[in-house]
């Protein structure tokens, strides 16, 4: 049976980095051109680094969340072997949807980051015109959290599978009764 221990971790953890991952989104970093006293144009970006530090919080608690999935079920391939069987194959379905959801979050989560904490000043002293204030595009961290949701979703069934995979590997095979058998012929 699975451990209800593990999967409310997992789930908590998983939830949560969901949450960071949404309010990464709506906190995104804003830029407005402004002009100083010399008359030169500069980026003023409005919000603080909020979104930042909500994407780099969601990817340490996915990170944790994968890490517990992973040590629950010594990744898959430690340990005793599991007895063939849907649960094993729907198992290592699991398994591998689950690494690619994590690894394309990780992925959105540290490029929406990285991005929305770099700010730009003055762009104007290489090139003429208004300066082009970077700012992250809409949906990275939208699309971090949906996969982080994939994720979570795929780690739990992989977890769930696995015990069931586990208890099938356990339990005795069926003794065939009946006295029959196939007779054999002594060696001489």
């Amino acid at each position: 049976m699975a451990s209800v221990i593990i999967v409310g971790v997992v789930l908590v953890l998983d939830v949560v980095a969901f949450v960071l991952a949404v309010g990464a989104e709506k906190r995104r970093s804003t830029a407005y051109v402004n002009v100083n006293a010399a008359a030169q144009p500069y980026c003023v970006y409005g919000s603080s680094d909020a979104a930042t530090a909500y994407g780099v919080g969601a990817m340490l608690l996915l990170l944790a969340s994968q890490v517990v999935i992973m040590a629950a079920t010594k990744c898959f391939c430690c340990g005793r072997a599991l007895s063939p069987g849907r649960w094993r194959a729907l198992a290592g379905f699991c398994f591998v949807a689950c690494w690619f959801t994590f690894v394309i979050a990780e992925l959105c989560l540290v490029a929406g980051s990285v991005r929305n904490a770099y700010h730009t000043k003055y762009s104007t002293l290489v090139m003429s015109g208004p300066p082009r204030c970077a700012m992250l595009r809409k949906g990275v961290f939208a699309a971090a959290a949906a996969f982080a949701f994939l994720a979570a979703l795929s780690a739990e069934l992989h977890y769930i599978f696995f015990a069931k995979a586990r208890r099938a590997a356990d339990t005795a095979p069926p003794i065939i009764g009946g006295g029959g058998g196939v007779g054999m012929t002594r060696l001489p």
